[in-house]
């Protein structure tokens, strides 16, 4: 099962006025055609566009995320993409490298 596609959820006019910046924020005017729901005016974030439990808060090679601070947390991370979190010093993050390579585990930093 793959993520939904979903539209860009940009301000209105952000592709048409250098001023307008391509980034959401919430429409509060009272004549706002995109809080209206003008469908010229592009799409909103709505809770239709939520992926199925089963794909949410994967990371796109297809494999779930984990954030590793020791030993004790990779070597409990088989099966699934391993990040080292940044407070991790250089010497460790070598040792990390190395058990990673042993249990075949994918490190994405």
């Amino acid at each position: 099962m793959n993520k939904k596609s979903k539209p860009a959820f940009n301000v209105l006019n952000s592709g048409f006025k250098k001023r307008v910046k391509h980034r959401w924020r919430s429409p509060r005017g009272t004549d706002n055609k995109k809080r209206i729901r003008c469908a010229f005016a592009g799409a909103s974030p709505r809770i239709g566009y939520k992926n199925a439990g089963a794909v949410r808060c994967l990371h796109p090679s297809g494999m779930h995320e984990v954030l590793v601070h020791n030993e004790k947390e990779l070597r409990a991370a088989v099966g699934k993409a391993a990040r080292i979190a940044s407070g991790v010093g250089k010497k460790k993050r070598e040792s990390f490298r190395k058990i990673a390579a042993e249990l075949k585990l994918k490190l994405l930093n």
